[in-house]
């Protein structure tokens, strides 16, 4: 190559040098401005998937919302088309049966006493031998007079520990598993100073307040009748009057509860009755009395009026929920 061409390619190198710097700068600005761009899109479509998501986070809560709210309507809705209807029925259901084995019963027991054919139309028939039946809750048979309590005179000292002995007992040391007619419940001190109060200041004759709840008193009730059985055995029937199937059937099933009990021990010939009438219950303890029995009667505190013809035998007991609904219905006194 001549000398004298040289300048000119080394101006040109040098100019292409330059041209492919500026190519490189221009390639670098594109480059980054492509990204910018990019990254904006980007950057866009970051922000619009995210407030799509929390539109849609916001919709599932509302439509949550919405399904807790109905859900809870639906739950009141059962509780009381459903479930509470159905507690009502069976409650009910149960109290009507009850009602109709007592009714049963006192019709039995008038069928007993009513002279279909006049005794002097028939001729006098032998007087055949007493049949021996099973006796009921393992009665003795053995003929005694009929105890006649009288807890606040002082001639029953005897009585009166034993009484005490039993309350210290069911409230110390319950016996959850012990035999019928016994009381199987936590006995608290109130319960004990209504039992108390009713032995020992009213003679077992009287009414005392009531605790509050049908269940605490008939958990009272409950202590009496274990108390009165294990002192005077299988001799003592419970009668209860109360004013309608629903509280006679609480009433069985707390005393089924408190002194393990049966079914079969409610009956005519067993050792609780139940009435909804006095007329009724008043002609059984009548019976009883007859028979040399103790019969035990328990009013419910829905009683307001009660008939002096209950009110006559030597065992009751009734609950009254406020002094202040004390009334002049009979002539002795409700409360202590």
């Amino acid at each position: 190559m001549e000398p004298s061409s040289l300048p000119p390619l080394q101006q040109e190198a040098a100019a292409l040098q330059q041209e492919i710097t500026k190519l490189k700068l221009e390639k670098g600005q594109i480059l980054e401005q492509q990204l910018q761009q990019m990254q904006g899109k980007l950057n866009q479509i970051l922000q619009a998937d995210i407030q799509q998501l929390e539109d849609r986070k916001k919709a599932l809560q509302i439509a949550v919302e919405q399904l807790e709210r109905r859900q809870e309507r639906i739950q009141v809705e059962m509780r009381q088309t459903f479930a509470g209807a159905s507690q009502e029925v069976a409650v009910r259901v149960q109290g009507f049966k009850d009602y109709l084995v007592t009714s049963l019963q006192d019709v039995a027991l008038a069928a007993e006493q009513l002279e279909l054919i006049p005794k002097a139309a028939l001729p006098t028939p032998p007087a055949p031998p007493k049949p021996v039946s099973e006796p009921a809750r393992g009665r003795n048979i053995v003929e005694t007079a009929a105890p006649k309590p009288q807890f606040s005179s002082q001639s029953f000292q005897e009585e009166t520990r034993q009484i005490r002995r039993l309350l210290e007992q069911y409230r110390t040391t319950p016996n959850y598993y012990g035999p019928p007619w016994q009381l199987r419940r936590t006995f608290e001190p109130i319960h004990a100073e209504r039992v108390s109060r009713w032995f020992f200041n009213l003679g077992g004759r009287g009414a005392v307040r009531s605790t509050g709840t049908r269940l605490q008193n008939i958990l009272v009730a409950s202590a009496v009748i274990s108390i009165l059985n294990d002192m005077y055995g299988d001799r003592v029937y419970a009668l209860i009057l109360a004013d309608s199937p629903e509280r006679l059937g609480d009433w069985r099933r707390g005393l089924q509860d408190c002194l393990g009990v049966e079914r079969a021990d409610f009956g005519p010939d067993r050792g609780i009755g139940l009435f909804e009438s006095p007329e009724s219950l008043a002609q059984k303890a009548e019976r009883l009395v007859k028979e040399d029995e103790l019969p035990l009667i328990l009013l419910d505190d829905s009683e307001e009026m009660v008939s002096l013809s209950v009110l006559q035998f030597p065992l009751w007991l009734g609950f009254v929920p406020e002094p202040q609904l004390r009334r002049e219905r009979q002539p002795m006194d409700w409360f202590e």
